[in-house]
């Protein structure tokens, strides 16, 4: 007989009864944050007025209108010449800020304009507001989704709605309830919270699994938090060094840009941080299937050697993602004659570094926790209440099998060349009895020793049949 896993499935691994036990594990720790997490979201909901949308749109109105490029004059104050879509086809000339020239403007290209007559003065009164684009952002997207949907079919179909609904908290809870003045830190720990049961359950279904690895991310969450909290306000990181803040705390004045740029750094993990933890859960259960009697010492030691590499690919990951982001204020603040630890240590540097460590201790953590919850779950797999076939038909043509009852028996049937068939049974005090069954059918049972040679005489219970 032989019994062959195709498929990694921890739930079928671990048996009837070590699957059971593993749930009622997962289910007492996991269950109290799932149900803190709608407690939050109830309690914190955004509700009443917010200031979403309460400013009017900068680019709309009877002033503004689309226009193509179909000249780039390169003249001062009428840059280039556009055709106007406002349904009477002029071409007009339009100023074009010497920055947007720089970086290149070409013949077709569409770009939203501002008619104002005081612009007349330093040329033509159509202005350039930004480009369109609408079209190429939504064939990327299509591209994308056909990618996914090509490569990973139904999972991948199940990770971008995971996606969607992880985003979707994040627009319809958790920005708002920022703006609205919410706790900022219990808003990001509820947030990412629903963010996370949403990505893990949706886009890798709800198993033992997916479960070890959630629970690997709220540990890695937690770290990630409390590390964050810390370290802006012992760097004294105020989150008030870029454009965009300073325009926030202008609308917004009652938002603490410290505190939104807490969130930030919790929010830029968790990415990251469950891709390691569901790739070490997965990686326990292979080393398991693929050595069921190794010990759990081993299995963790060797799923940690995978998630090291793991480490140092994830690290340098985030801190180029982080890099290519700041980008620009590394190049501002590299023009600066100063020493490495004073570039370091400014503020718009600083805040990209303190992400980064943050992040990284965070998701380091979360590895050799997630790995070891999924080894002390994979332990089930010793009381497996099934038979399972531990070993495939050697030269001689045996095959042994071993089966684990709940009071913990273990049985082995070996049959050789010959016809014959010996079964031995390992008690729970670990005494052995060998039955064996000959080409007449008879039965006899014997005690035996580790290596099946007779210890004494058959038993009582041996029977000729």
């Amino acid at each position: 007989m032989s019994h062959q896993h195709t498929e990694l499935d921890p739930d079928r691994d671990l048996g009837v009864v070590g699957a059971r036990r593993a749930r009622r594990i997962l289910a007492a720790c996991v269950l109290p944050l799932l149900i803190a997490t709608i407690v939050g979201l109830i309690a914190l909901w955004p509700g009443g007025d917010t200031p979403i949308g309460s400013l009017e749109n900068p680019v709309e109105g009877p002033n503004f209108t689309t226009a193509t490029v179909v000249e780039v004059t390169g003249v001062i104050g009428e840059e280039v010449r556009a055709e106007l879509h406002d349904g009477t086809g002029r071409i007009v000339p339009v100023q074009v800020p010497p920055e947007i020239v720089e970086s290149g403007i070409e013949v077709g290209s569409q770009m939203r304009v501002f008619f104002t007559a005081s612009a007349l003065g330093s040329g033509s009164p159509y202005v350039f507001v930004d480009f369109v684009r609408d079209v190429p952002l939504i064939i990327l997207g299509i591209v994308y989704a056909l990618v996914v949907l090509a490569v990973a079919r139904l999972r991948g179909f199940m990770a971008i709605v995971g996606l969607l609904a992880s985003l979707g908290v994040v627009g319809v809870f958790l920005i708002p309830a920022l703006m609205g003045g919410g706790p900022p830190l219990l808003v990001t720990i509820v947030g990412a919270s629903a963010m996370m049961f949403f990505a893990v359950y949706l886009a890798h279904g709800i198993s033992i699994r997916t479960t070890t690895a959630l629970l690997g991310t709220f540990i890695g969450l937690a770290a990630t938090t409390a590390l964050a909290a810390w370290a802006t306000g012992a760097a004294s990181l105020t989150g008030a060094n870029s454009d965009s803040s300073l325009v926030l705390s202008s609308v917004l004045p009652g938002v603490n840009l410290s505190d939104i740029l807490l969130c930030g750094i919790v929010i830029a993990g968790l990415g990251a941080l469950n891709d390691v933890t569901i790739t070490q859960a997965s990686a326990v259960w292979e080393l398991r299937a693929a050595s069921p009697n190794a010990p759990l010492r081993q299995v963790f030691g060797r799923a940690m050697r995978i998630g090291r590499d793991h480490i140092a690919s994830t690290v340098y990951t985030l801190a180029f993602a982080y890099v290519g982001t700041a980008l620009p204020v590394l190049m501002i603040v590299m023009l600066y004659d100063r020493s490495l630890g004073s570039t370091l240590t400014a503020g718009e540097i600083a805040e990209e570094v303190v992400r980064t460590l943050v992040s990284s201790i965070g998701l380091v953590l979360a590895i050799p926790a997630t790995t070891a919850i999924a080894t002390l779950l994979v332990a089930s797999s010793r009381a497996r209440d099934r038979f399972a076939v531990l070993a495939t038909p050697d030269g001689g043509g045996a095959v042994p099998a071993e089966l684990a009852d709940g009071g913990g028996a273990v049985r082995e049937t070996l049959a050789d060349g010959g016809g014959a068939v010996r079964e031995r049974r390992r008690d729970g005090g670990g005494a052995d009895r060998e039955r064996r069954r000959d080409g007449g059918g008879a039965h006899r049972a014997e005690p035996t020793d580790d290596d099946g040679a007779a210890t004494g005489p058959p038993g009582p219970d041996a029977v000729d049949r």
